[in-house]
């Protein structure tokens, strides 16, 4: 199961636009970059010329590798201008993944902003979380 960096990049920016117009939030100007060969997406966000001052802008970094098993795992690495905060949320690849579900996860993460001092990253355990891993018992 490939995973389309730009696609997902596209998912996450509507995911953006539509939560933010239903909180009456600003709007931003958008440029992607996408590096397929080596399995790598950033797409910036900045204030559109036409919103209030002040507004949020910083990035969403995709990067897409292989698990040692061989399943695909995406990890979103979110940014935001004047903060050194850069929590990352890992999806996990399977067959009933929603990936619209997981983008607006990233959206709404992003657009809460950095977390203070003192607390938890964005990343929570969702259904994205990797199957657990069995525990080897010696036998004797």
């Amino acid at each position: 199961m490939p995973i389309r960096l730009l696609s997902f990049l596209n998912d996450i920016e509507r995911a953006l636009a539509r939560e933010s117009a239903s909180n009456m939030g600003p709007s931003w100007e958008v440029s992607r970059m996408v590096s397929y060969h080596q399995s790598l997406a950033r797409m910036t966000l900045t204030p559109a010329k036409d919103s209030a001052p002040g507004g949020k802008f910083g990035s969403v970094f995709l990067q897409s590798f292989l698990l040692s098993d061989g399943s695909p795992c995406l990890k979103a690495t979110l940014g935001w201008e004047g903060s050194t905060s850069a929590p990352v949320i890992a999806v996990y690849a399977k067959p009933e993944l929603d990936w619209k579900s997981e983008a607006m996860r990233i959206a709404s993460a992003w657009l809460n902003g950095p977390a203070q001092s003192g607390e938890a990253p964005a990343e929570s355990a969702t259904e994205s979380a990797p199957p657990a891993t069995p525990k080897l018992v010696a036998v004797s």
